[in-house]
């Protein structure tokens, strides 16, 4: 065992192996630009495009896969670039929250569970998270999709968390995704745009990317999300046991604790809990062994409050009280048991 037990896997997650192998030729000796029309270049293009595909087999048939800096680019390119109203849920993450409040666009409420229940919808732009990066929830995006589209409008997908671990619903026009939350490299993420669907670019120059996102393309971290994608896909099967697995031995390890949102419709490999009365500043400063994040603490690390627990109707105390665990492909039973020990005995100190 490690000396430290990582449990925040919403917030990233280690890279795989197999991904460092297949990046480092192209950290070394192959660094080619992918624009070059030489040799050397064509040869990055076609690595560039081979991974390209890799993370299209992740996504639905019928769309394009544009290569951003990360997830959050990728849903300003959506919102900004469609030029139409936006709204969103209040669970929304923040990179799709800030995006809509520029553009003056609304926030839609959400059950005590998390799950949507808006059921109108106006002919725009909707965004809907599939899978919370706080709390875990899976929303019925197909129900969504079709209620969005029976409006006249478009709806956005922000699968971050949902991305190489469950198969995404065929329904959004727009998907966006990131390569480290499945074991790949930080900087790079995708937005995948239905067929049909025209957006302006948010940034001008090379027009490189199909004309959406100009500059050089790092050939490194295509391959490296092209090796994540891939692999997530041979693994999700086995990942989703492992995740599961997991969930169950932490529920019984931390039965004192309230589950935040949805137990039915929830991804596996997020736990976030409260315990009335529970300092969790206090608690982390104690159990600095276990890295996890606070539940009062936004997952954007801007240190705002929890808006997501908040939109699910908890106090500000409750939320003060509640703590986020993840966990993921190379995370072990052991490291949950050690974890739970520490992480309880912290508690029990504070309650004596």
């Amino acid at each position: 065992m490690s000396e430290s037990i990582y449990l925040d896997c919403q917030a990233t997650t280690p890279m795989a192996p197999e991904v460092f192998a297949a990046m480092e030729p192209w950290l070394k000796d192959q660094f080619w630009n992918p624009h070059s029309a030489h040799t050397g270049g064509r040869k990055a293009a076609a690595a560039v495009e081979a991974a390209r595909e890799q993370v299209a087999t992740l996504l639905p048939a019928g769309g394009r896969v544009i290569f951003t800096s990360g997830a959050t680019e990728a849903l300003n390119l959506a919102i900004k670039g469609c030029g139409l109203p936006v709204s969103a849920l209040a669970t929304e993450h923040a990179a799709v929250l800030d995006c809509v409040e520029q553009v003056g666009g609304e926030t839609l409420s959400v059950g005590h569970d998390g799950i949507c229940e808006t059921q109108y919808w106006e002919n725009g732009l909707a965004a809907c998270m599939l899978v919370n990066n706080e709390i875990g929830t899976i929303q019925p995006i197909v129900d969504i999709s079709d209620a969005v589209h029976d409006a006249g409008g478009l709806l956005l997908c922000d699968a971050v968390q949902g991305f190489g671990r469950l198969v995404l619903p065929d329904g959004p026009d727009m998907i966006a995704v990131s390569a480290h939350k499945i074991h790949g490299p930080k900087g790079i993420g995708a937005l995948w745009v239905r067929d049909g669907i025209v957006l302006d670019p948010l940034m001008h120059g090379g027009g490189q990317e199909q004309g959406l996102r100009s500059g050089t393309l790092s050939p490194a971290l295509c391959v490296g999300f092209g090796a994540a994608a891939r692999l997530a896909a041979e693994r999700m099967a086995d990942d989703w046991a492992h995740v599961e697995a997991l969930w169950t031995r932490a529920n019984e390890l931390f039965a004192d604790w309230t589950i935040n949102g949805s137990e039915r419709f929830r991804y596996k490999g997020n736990l976030n809990i409260r315990r009335d009365g529970v300092d969790v500043a206090r608690l982390m400063s104690e159990c600095r062994e276990v890295m996890f994040s606070a539940g009062s603490a936004c997952a954007s690390g801007s240190g705002r409050p929890s808006h997501v627990l908040r939109a699910i109707g908890l106090t500000e105390q409750q939320a003060k009280s509640s703590i986020r665990l993840g966990w993921g492909r190379y995370t072990t039973v052991e490291e949950i048991e050690r974890a739970a020990s520490l992480i309880n005995a912290a508690v029990e100190r504070q309650f004596a």
